[in-house]
């Protein structure tokens, strides 16, 4: 080790000098130490942190002044006491001014670190020994080096290690997190019973415990004398040191050179062609395999002998005979630290650009009688929406607020630098990150585990944007009296191929770009919003920005009474202030933005109406429709990365001048599907028509009826999807089961799953395999389904987490790496790889799969015509057995004259007895009577 240098009366002059000209803006520490490597034995090493504006002062830029083969520079003493004199402790070089002030040259040395060996990005070197070591390191040239033969003392000498004073390096939290502490949690139970016992009678009665025999059994508490435990809690820190064998080897390397040779080919020579041409054995051995030769010819010329049968009859078998292949491998998680309450994960979406970023919405784990509860303190808490990038796990790389905890959101499809969400209490909000894209499009993250990713040290950016630029408020929020009253639990951009109007009418998009949105509620509404100003100019508010301050007038005054001019006139002369760091993109539509249309889903002859959890309108705008291929993601990433290209060129945004295509006529589109699926709270699938029809009665415009309604799921229903591959096959998730519709067919579900141990949560469609789907559970379980494996069951159950699964969603990288996205209630986000035999469709699985479905497309349709001919059956029967109770018989001439005669002499009897209990006849006149008759 160098010793420390002493402080020669020249430095000290010096350093006495600018300390008293620097008195009076710069606060001297005389006890601060600076920070050097004296515990890694280099005490005249100080490591420093060089901002980009202290590398331009200096001209000691990282990878422009500083190179591999230039990696130091000497600065002058005098211009790093200037730059303190004018910057003071903004200065990058204040750590170490005492050193700079001692030190008795005239020229300092500043290394850049590039390896951060040291842990910052540059260390000065603070004794002028230490200097003249680095300087004066012997160089080898590379002959020497090669030919160098080690002696006995360059070998390795261990050194046993010295005592040295401890230096907190963050260890005692650690201590203090592992450390036991009693806390008291709620303990929860769920009771569940059999599905065949629900519903049935259950009848209660009282009875005398001691009467019964092994009614009453009480079982008290003993202490067993033959067994005794004692519980002793020991903490116990241990660390095992590898032994380490240092072995060096050199292999002589022989230079390399060219060389060259040739070669005539051997012929026979005259007497032996002649020879040979006599030759009866060759004459003979030709003439038997001349045969043989020219029918292998032909079989060469008719079919292809190379092609190996059994491996085309294995290749579907293969895709699930390797299990060990099967598996999702967990890659990387995700998890806020830095968040002082517990959180769960409601949303999650990939960027659809950028590979290796993915943003999740949190929302605090409370119930709403808590929230009201905590009310006061969740205000202090922000809500945020989270950048993760694969290249740093601990510590997001931007953080969107809302207004409220975001249980929604969704890119837009046109610019992925505009993303939409809902909030718990009903508002949509809306942000806009172009200035900020440049920090996340930075971001390289590897596609696979080999190349790790690459970020940009975040001690390398300016000290202004290194925090403000986290934090991105929100540039646009909706009206809080005018939109949804609950939490919005879904949320779609509409394509950029058609727009509508009020009434629900479809029509050619002017815009060009998505800019219509639809949302869902707890509140039993369906609403459009568009983000295009619906007034003119004139009557939007007045804005101003934060440096130059403009005013304008409004034109809502006019439509005022004479009493409300002098309110109105002050209106005109307020102005709102507009923070810098918030665009002005969607600032038209701030805490005045309306829904366009507003649908209600009427349970019939109630007054109640339906509660839409999840919906599902076409279409996915992310997603193309594609059959017969697996390179979806190919498709897609040309699709959107030309959007976002044209976006960049184009002279103007879009979305910053949303104006400009109101002007154009509304062409309306003929025959356009306007029918969609939801799932609402109680477990009910809907068919619907968002387009409105007039009331006959009141002439009002009111949304139609449900075209179907179907009660599957036992449960709050969480996914609806469309298939990526069929656009009319739709994935619903709910409850205990799960559920396959095709949109053409209003009999059922073509797939409906018996109930699962455990209730679903979440589900996804696969990207890659038209026949494979993900289900989460809410014991922390994923359900993976092969349709061309099994129907009736999964075909593998995964564990991923301990707590409930909240959302799934798949994102593909390339064509041999694909990930999926897995968030559970505890605010973890992991991210697993999906592996071969789930990512890659077997041969023909497209059309297998869609075999499959027509199939049971027939099997709906012979069960409904068995079940009309049933009914038909049941008819039948019910009016046989009216006519066996209503049958009459026909009886002959005979019959009838019998009948009556026997009537009649019954009559007689009757009368006669009548008579003579009355007294009017005698026993006599009755007998003669009788034979009379």
């Amino acid at each position: 080790m160098a010793p420390k240098p002493q402080k020669s009366p020249k430095g000290q002059r010096k350093g006495q000098g600018v300390k008293k000209k620097i008195k009076p803006s710069i606060p001297v520490f005389e006890e601060e130490e600076p920070m050097n490597m004296e515990s890694m034995g280099h005490p005249e090493i100080y490591p420093l942190v060089l901002t980009t504006r202290t590398q331009e002062i200096f001209n000691c830029r990282a990878d422009e002044d500083f190179t591999d083969e230039q990696s130091y520079k000497l600065i002058k003493k005098d211009d790093i006491l200037a730059d303190l004199l004018n910057r003071a402790a903004v200065s990058d070089f204040h750590p170490v001014k005492k050193i700079v002030r001692e030190y008795p040259g005239d020229e300092l040395l500043l290394v850049y670190d590039k390896d951060f060996k040291y842990g910052l990005n540059f260390y000065l070197i603070g004794t002028e020994e230490g200097k003249e070591n680095f300087l004066k390191t012997p160089e080898v040239p590379e002959e020497q080096e090669e030919l160098k033969e080690y002696t006995p003392e360059d070998l390795y000498i261990y050194k046993p290690p010295v005592s040295k004073p401890w230096v907190s390096l963050g260890s005692e939290k650690e201590i203090e997190e592992e450390s036991v502490k009693e806390s008291k949690r709620r303990v929860t139970y769920m009771i569940s019973r059999k599905r065949s016992q629900f519903g049935a009678p259950v009848a209660f009665s009282d009875q005398n415990a001691s009467s019964i025999k092994d009614a009453y059994i009480e079982c008290t508490s003993y202490t067993d004398k033959n067994y005794t435990l004692t519980q002793v809690e020991k903490d116990i820190g241990l660390q095992v040191i590898p032994e380490v064998k240092g072995v060096s080897t050199q292999t002589k390397w022989a230079f390399p050179k060219n060389a060259t040779t040739q070669y005539y080919a051997r012929e026979f020579s005259e007497e032996e062609k002649e020879a040979l041409k006599q030759s009866k054995t060759l004459a003979d051995f030709l003439n038997n395999v001349s045969t043989s030769v020219e029918i292998a010819l032909q079989q060469n010329e008719i079919m292809n002998t190379f092609i190996d049968d059994w491996k085309n009859l294995a290749e579907e078998e293969s895709t699930f005979g390797d299990k060990t292949d099967t598996h999702l491998k967990e890659y990387q998680s995700f998890t806020d630290l830095h968040s002082t309450m517990e959180k769960m994960i409601t949303c999650v979406s990939w960027h659809p650009t950028i590979y290796g970023l993915i943003v999740v919405s949190v929302a605090v784990r409370l119930s709403y009688e808590e929230r009201v509860h905590f009310s006061g303190k969740l205000l202090l808490q922000p809500s945020l929406l989270l950048f993760w990038s694969f290249s740093d796990p601990i510590h997001p790389q931007l953080m969107l607020e809302s207004p409220d905890d975001i249980f929604c959101f969704e890119f837009c499809p046109s610019d992925p630098n505009i993303i939409a969400g809902g909030c718990i209490n009903g508002q949509v909000v809306l942000w806009d990150i172009t200035s900020h894209a440049d920090r996340i499009e930075n971001i390289k993250a590897g596609g696979s585990r080999s190349r790790k990713a690459i970020l940009k040290p975040m001690f390398l950016l300016e000290p202004d944007s290194n925090k403000e630029a986290m934090y991105i408020r929100h540039c646009a929020v909706s009206s809080i009296e005018n939109g949804h009253r609950k939490v919005i639990t879904d949320i779609h951009w509409l394509p950029d191929s058609f727009e509508i109007n009020r009434m629900g009418s479809v029509f050619e998009n002017r815009s060009g770009i998505n800019c219509q949105l639809v949302t869902c509620s707890a509140d039993c509404t369906i609403c459009f919003w568009d983000i295009r100003p619906q007034k003119p100019a004139s009557t939007a508010a007045p804005t101003t920005a934060a440096a130059p301050t403009t005013t304008t007038g409004t034109s809502t005054a006019n439509n005022h009474t004479n009493s409300q001019q002098p309110a109105t006139e002050k209106k005109k002369e307020e102005t709102i202030e507009i923070p810098f760091d918030v665009p002005s993109t969607f600032l038209h539509l701030d805490l005045s933005w309306k829904p366009l249309c507003r649908i209600k889903l009427s349970k019939g002859e109630t007054s109640l109406d339906h509660c839409p959890t999840k919906l599902s309108l076409g279409e996915d705008p992310l997603l193309c429709k594609m059959q017969g291929t697996s390179s979806i993601h190919v498709l897609l990433k040309e699709k959107v990365f030309s959007q976002v290209k044209a976006l960049k060129t184009a002279e103007v945004n879009p979305y910053h001048n949303l104006e400009a295509g109101m002007a154009n006529i509304l062409k309306p589109i003929e025959d356009f599907c306007t029918k969609f699926f939801v799932g609402t709270e109680e477990g009910e699938v809907i068919y619907t028509d968002w387009k409105m029809e007039r009331d006959s009665e009141t002439g009002r415009f009111m949304p139609k009826k449900p075209v179907n309604l179907y009660t599957v799921h036992d449960g709050s229903v969480h996914t609806v999807q469309r298939s990526p591959f069929y656009n009319d096959i739709i994935l619903t998730v709910g409850g205990w089961n799960v559920a396959i519709w095709k949109e053409e067919v209003m009999t059922g579900p073509l797939l409906q799953t018996c109930c699962a141990p455990k209730r679903y949560t979440s589900g996804a469609w696969s990207l890659t395999r038209p026949g494979v789907f993900y289900i989460g559970r809410e014991d922390g379980y994923v359900d993976i389904w092969d349709l061309l494996e099994k129907t009736h069951e999964p075909a593998q159950s995964q564990n991923i987490c301990i707590t409930m699964i909240t959302y799934i969603k798949p994102w593909t990288f390339s064509s041999k790496q694909q990930f999926i996205a897995i968030a559970d209630y505890y605010g973890t986000l992991h991210i697993l790889e999906i592996p071969w035999t789930l990512s890659h469709p077997s041969f023909n699985e497209v059309s297998s799969v869609n075999y499959y479905f027509e199939r049971e497309v027939k099997h709906l349709e012979y069960v409904q015509q068995r079940k009309l001919i049933r009914e038909e059956e049941k008819k039948e029967i019910a009016l046989e057995l009216v006519k066996k109770k209503t049958k009459v018989y026909t009886k002959t001439k005979e019959q009838m004259e019998a009948e009556l005669k026997l009537e009649y002499e019954s009559y007689l009897e009757l009368e006669k007895s009548i008579l003579f209990n009355l007294g009017l006849t005698k026993a006599s006149e009755k007998v003669s009577y009788l034979d009379m008759a």
